[in-house]
């Protein structure tokens, strides 16, 4: 399977770029149930997306004080210090976009934010895992809107596309607004609702919206 880099920079793209897919009840994997995914890539070789409703309880500005952004580390046993910290950074979301690479951190923003490693996704939104997202969210200065994603979901070529046959996805075109939305516990029952789906409404039968 490609890295998220690989799939990020490759032009030929899939039809599931730009998509949500939301889980069907028949969705065997316990991690995705109830989901609903924003897939950043989709190509012969692979995708890669971010789960969207699954919120954890780190603020970012927990996260930033166990980083060293400013040089100001505490030493070893002793309290982390504090910095300064913009009115916006403090309710920065944090959620847990997937099971691979867990360690890792993504940004997924809105395309008035550019670094040299900033991936643009679609013509609205672009993606950066540099810690330089991080100090300029800290500052005040980041995207007007992002979430900041721990770990990606992934599929080997071919896995996605089966896994939609078997009915454990339903797709649809994604809305930046429920990208974004921090409303988690409702989130999957308006993406449905947002296809004309009540959730009473699903089966194992089911296919593309």
């Amino acid at each position: 399977m490609f890295g998220i880099e690989d799939h990020l920079t490759r032009r030929d793209r899939g039809c599931l770029d730009g998509h949500f897919l939301v889980a069907m009840p028949g969705m065997t994997d316990e991690r995705f149930e109830r989901t609903v995914v924003f897939v950043c890539a989709h190509s012969e070789n692979g995708a890669m997306g971010f789960i969207l409703n699954r919120p954890q309880p780190l603020s970012f500005e927990e996260l930033v004080q166990n980083l060293d952004l400013d040089g100001r580390l505490a030493p070893a046993g002793r309290p982390a210090l504090k910095i300064g910290m913009s009115e916006c950074a403090r309710d920065f979301p944090i959620q847990l976009g997937g099971p691979l690479d867990s360690g890792r951190g993504f940004v997924l923003h809105s395309d008035d934010y550019m670094s040299q490693s900033t991936m643009p996704v679609n013509d609205e939104l672009c993606l950066t895992a540099t810690v330089d997202i991080l100090r300029a969210i800290k500052d005040g200065c980041g995207p007007r809107r992002g979430i900041m994603l721990l770990g990606y979901a992934g599929w080997a070529p071919g896995q996605l596309e089966n896994e939609i046959f078997a009915n454990a996805w339903l797709s649809c075109p994604a809305s930046d607004d429920i990208v974004f939305d921090t409303d988690h516990s409702s989130k999957y029952d308006r993406v449905l609702a947002s296809m004309g789906i009540s959730p009473a409404m699903l089966s194992t039968e089911a296919g593309h919206a």
